[in-house]
């Protein structure tokens, strides 16, 4: 969802230009998303009472699944 409102922000700033507006986005998704599957592992870790080892493979599937795609969209557009 967040990568979606990241590319229609993108597309809608860029004006003439979308596709640089569409890959400036997805470069702004990534720290985002970054910063949220921080936060989710700080809550499972301080108030679910899960160690970091535990929430880390988690953290790392949450993170990077919706980062490849971000990626994935940076790359694509970047063909065009």
């Amino acid at each position: 969802m967040l990568l979606a409102l990241c590319l229609l922000i993108g597309r809608l700033i860029a004006g003439s230009a979308p596709a640089i507006g569409l890959a400036n986005a997805a470069k702004v998704f990534i720290p985002l998303w970054f910063v949220a599957a921080g936060i989710n592992m700080w809550i499972g870790v301080s108030k679910a009472g899960y160690s970091v080892a535990e929430e880390a493979p988690f953290f790392i599937v949450v993170f990077a699944v919706p980062a490849a795609v971000a990626l994935f969209v940076l790359w694509w557009l970047s063909r065009r």
